[in-house]
């Protein structure tokens, strides 16, 4: 005779198999901040394999001024984000360009003043530098990163005023993990699913020009290192709270190169010599040349992935970001 099973005993049933399921259950963030990345450490590290390299000189040009600790937004987790503001003592007599400037670190690690002395250069130069907090995947999962720094280019708009900004004319920089996310910001400029929620609404948080230093565009691909988990668990892997074995589609929904369109703008990769820190980068542009978007790409032969903080690979870097810039915004 058939035994018969009520539906709560398969509900329960079912909840167990789930949780017997190795590595189903998403990976919470820790709460507890990540210091392991920042310029010295990279510098110790990398002077044993080039001996000859100087952290880049941070001291502020006469010509700049800095307003710091600007608050722009709370984020999901409850932190007040920060913007650094970095321009001109003499304001220039027409609205300037503006670049957010977002930090590297592996999404959880790394802070905002690791961007500053790229950002002060770059003001002397004329352009409105804002290097940002955003959150980290210690306090919030992806796409929370995203939503802050979506949620920062709309601040910028709202307050273009105050700073001289020209909200047509507005850029997104960024290094390592910071360059991924300038990336996908550029890529999914329009996409509302993206574009969280909170402050400024009424304000448009797209953006005309990408600057990617090393910054991967394709989570899942053969050039890229995220994902295994074998000796350690990865940083993209904390970042999306799941293994990309379980969660592909995670994955893939937050690599820039699935979302490239008609409306991602022209984009700078300046690179390493290293592959995997730029994994996708071709099958970027192509996708970019689909659309006849403009894009170029600058690398340094035999450069560490941290080149952009030292000499000799940071005047030429800094001189690249210039070019690109002029050329994408010529002087009105």
């Amino acid at each position: 005779m058939a035994t018969k099973i009520s539906l709560n005993a398969v509900f329960v049933l079912v909840v167990l198999l789930s949780i017997a399921q190795p590595g189903s259950a998403q990976i919470k963030p820790s709460g507890v901040a990540d210091t392991s990345f920042s310029v010295l450490g990279s510098y110790r590290n990398e002077i044993k394999h080039y001996p000859d390299i100087r952290i880049a000189d941070p001291t502020m040009p006469s010509s700049v001024n800095a307003n710091r600790n600007v608050p722009y937004r709370q984020s999901l987790s409850g932190r007040n984000l920060l913007l650094d503001i970095y321009q001109r003592k003499q304001r220039l007599p027409k609205p300037a360009p503006a670049i957010l400037m977002v930090h590297g670190g592996g999404w959880r690690s790394g802070d905002r003043t690791h961007n500053a002395t790229l950002a002060k250069r770059l003001a002397e130069k004329g352009f409105i530098t804002i290097t940002a907090d955003y959150s980290l995947s210690t306090e919030d999962l992806f796409p929370a990163a995203v939503y802050d720094l979506k949620a920062a280019i709309r601040w910028i708009r709202a307050h273009a005023n105050d700073y001289n900004i020209d909200t047509a004319r507005i850029a997104i920089l960024g290094f390592s993990a910071g360059g991924e996310l300038a990336a996908f910001i550029g890529a999914t400029n329009g996409n509302k699913e993206f574009e969280g929620s909170g402050e400024n609404m009424t304000r448009s948080s797209t953006v005309q020009a990408v600057i990617d230093i090393d910054g991967i565009l394709a989570f899942i691909h053969p050039e890229s290192g995220e994902g295994n988990d074998s000796k350690s668990i990865s940083a993209a892997t904390y970042w999306f709270g799941y293994p990309k074995s379980e969660r592909a589609d995670l994955w893939n929904d937050g690599s820039p190169i699935t979302h490239v369109n008609k409306n991602t703008p022209p984009y700078l990769f300046v690179n390493s010599s290293v592959s995997r820190m730029h994994a996708g980068r071709e099958d970027f542009i192509k996708k970019l040349n689909g659309f006849d978007i403009y894009s170029e790409v600058k690398t340094f032969p035999d450069a560490p992935h941290t080149f952009m903080f030292f000499d000799p690979w940071f005047e030429p870097t800094l001189k690249t970001i210039e070019d690109f810039m002029n050329r994408i915004f010529p002087a009105k």
